[in-house]
């Protein structure tokens, strides 16, 4: 792991400078929150949409989508999990470190209208990117059905927030530890099942989980979207990383989405990517940062 010092900081005369890390908090194990002060993104954002950053200057730049925002301040807040070489970075800087480069927002916003009852699913630390979105539903006259899951109540997070912004909050993990035991298209099934009028879904989590939501929803006809988390290297559609398959065309999830109709999605394409760099990852991960 990488000492404090290697992080450059921030002249704290004036206040946070760009960059600087203004709040750090573990959520759950392994699961961080970072407030960072970006006066530009925080004016800008706009639910759905995502940040790329880079915490040195040999490593990578990675995707993470915008949890929130606040422009009076000038901060956004994102959460992550570590599991790779730069997240782990990312998890040993604390408050008053600067991240090295941070770009956004990008993507395009979710499509946000009233629709009339919109149930919005977040798994895992998709949980964080769905919460804008189901806050956004919820402001333009939605009645918010929202389904939050976990492998576990250990690393179920946000609960609280997801519940300020719905009008009913489903829980599930998968071992019953906390909610309904079992997986958040088993309490979509039933909900379908129920005969209750489900006018959209938003689904943000992991690959097969937001697969199998759309399954559940394709036969009832219900409008499903999905927020892909495909490989991304430059984020601007030129290096072409990010594809994915969506109604039979090449689509780049960048800045065609990273928002999909998900019954047009080619999941099983999205996971054979997803797939191919997990042992490289996993071994340059185990090295020292």
């Amino acid at each position: 792991m990488a000492t404090i010092s290697a992080f450059p900081k921030q002249d704290r005369k004036e206040g946070p400078g760009t960059n600087e890390i203004v709040e750090k908090r573990e959520l759950a194990k392994n699961i961080y929150l970072i407030k960072v002060a970006s006066p530009e993104i925080a004016r800008k954002a706009k639910a759905g949409q995502f940040v790329v950053l880079r915490v040195v200057e040999e490593g990578e730049r990675i995707p993470l989508t915008l949890y929130d925002w606040d422009p009076k301040d000038g901060t956004i807040s994102l959460v992550f999990q570590e599991v790779g070489k730069t997240t782990k970075l990312l998890a040993g800087m604390r408050a008053g470190d600067r991240i090295l480069n941070l770009v956004g927002p990008l993507g395009l916003p979710s499509h946000i209208e009233r629709f009339g009852r919109v149930v919005c699913i977040g798994g895992g630390v998709g949980v964080p990117a769905v919460y804008p979105i189901a806050r956004a539903m919820k402001f333009a006259g939605n009645e918010v059905i929202s389904i939050i899951g976990a492998r576990t109540a250990g690393l179920l997070i946000l609960e609280e927030e997801m519940r300020s912004v719905s009008d009913r909050l489903i829980v599930t993990t998968d071992d019953g530890s906390k909610g309904r035991k079992g997986f958040v298209t088993d309490a979509l099934k039933d909900l379908l099942k129920s005969g209750l009028r489900v006018d959209r879904v938003v689904a943000v989590g992991p690959a097969v989980m937001m697969k199998f939501v759309a399954e559940t929803t394709r036969p009832y006809g219900v409008k499903t979207i999905v927020s892909l988390n495909s490989i991304m290297l430059d984020a601007t559609g030129m290096c072409g990383a990010c594809r994915v398959s969506v109604g039979g065309k090449t689509k780049f999830t960048c800045v065609d989405g990273p928002e999909f109709d998900g019954h047009e999605v080619d999941f099983d394409l999205l996971l054979d990517r997803l797939n191919q760099y997990v042992e490289e990852e996993r071994r340059i991960a185990s090295m020292d940062c």
